[in-house]
């Protein structure tokens, strides 16, 4: 174990991240009784040019008029690469209310990506004397984002989760799909006449959560395009809890309750995590290192696999 430790990731519930246009006021409400545990108004993609300045507006408006609970409130702006991206982030750190908590940042390419975001909102938070320190959230898109993932994660300290987005980085990787997430038909192998469909993201994800980990930011799963295909979504959901990841996106209000199935720990693993702690503590007490758990060993890494489930379902009780 190197003696610089892991930090831990900011300590918020985020099974789901809800996405909904700037430009549909009347979905703001239902996002905000929503299940999920983040709220993402998009600005991006989601929004056409022509009204990109009237969605803005909207988004302004309703940060201080929507009661969002106590739901993580994060607003997608325009990419670095657009005209809009300074006007989002200018209006939206002069503007809005203090009820918006982060700014997701859309396909980042490298740490200086998050820098020029960095500079405009410390500024404008010193200048208007703003107390909440805007968070920021990061989404991998790119090549270049894939390779720069480490310096991201690092680029600030107000770094506090990054997303990969499956469709963007699919067409800058030159990837042969139009599908968003989960198994791709012609990525499959042939053993014994059978064919088998293997991850494509798998790689990609399996890096974005080291590089979360290593520098305490949440690894999150990006969009599952077929919102009529559940099983689908609740297949690649489950791929990435087990690889680390922390939470989905829902484009779609069906799948925010199959996110935060999948994300929170069941009542069983609650109580065996618990019990391993139990265990450990009596071992320790003792002067043993490691003890037996109903047929295994369990030692100090175990403690470490137990804190993470019992730490969520904590999170999940105080909600």
């Amino acid at each position: 174990m190197s003696f610089r430790t892991q930090p831990l990731p900011p300590a918020r519930l985020n099974r789901c991240q809800l996405f909904g246009p700037g430009s549909r006021v009347a979905l703001f409400e239902k996002m905000a009784k929503s299940d999920a545990d983040v709220i993402n108004i998009d600005l991006e993609d989601s929004v056409a040019p022509d009204d990109k300045e009237n969605a803005r507006r909207q988004t302004i408006q309703a940060i201080g008029d929507v009661d969002w609970g106590d739901k993580t409130l994060s607003v997608r702006i325009n990419g670095l690469d657009t005209p809009y991206w300074v006007r989002d982030v200018v209006d939206l750190m002069e503007q809005s209310s203090e009820r918006l908590d982060q700014i997701m940042i859309p396909k980042a390419g490298n740490a200086s990506d998050i820098y020029a975001v960095d500079a405009v909102v410390t500024a404008i938070e010193k200048a208007k004397g703003r107390t909440k320190k805007i968070a920021f959230e990061a989404i991998i898109e790119s090549a270049a984002g894939i390779c720069h993932v480490e310096e991201i994660a690092a680029a600030s300290p107000r770094m506090a989760a990054i997303s990969l987005g499956a469709a963007d980085f699919a067409a800058s990787m030159g990837m042969a799909t139009t599908g968003i997430g989960g198994t791709q038909e012609n990525y499959y192998m042939i053993r014994e006449g059978q064919k088998y469909w293997p991850d494509p993201w798998h790689w990609a994800q399996a890096k974005i959560v080291a590089a979360c980990r290593t520098h305490g930011v949440l690894p999150v799963d990006g969009p599952f395009g077929d919102f009529s295909d559940p099983e689908g979504y609740r297949a690649q959901a489950l791929r990435s809890a087990t690889l680390g990841m922390v939470g989905k996106w829902a484009i779609h209000p069906s799948q925010v309750a199959l996110a935060n199935e999948v994300f929170s720990p069941s009542d069983a693993a609650v109580t065996e995590a618990r019990e391993i702690l139990a265990a450990m503590e009596a071992a320790k007490a003792s002067g043993a290192g490691a003890t037996v758990y109903k047929g295994r060993l369990v030692d100090i890494a175990s403690i470490k696999q137990a804190e993470v489930i019992v730490r969520q379902a904590e999170l999940i009780t105080g909600k």
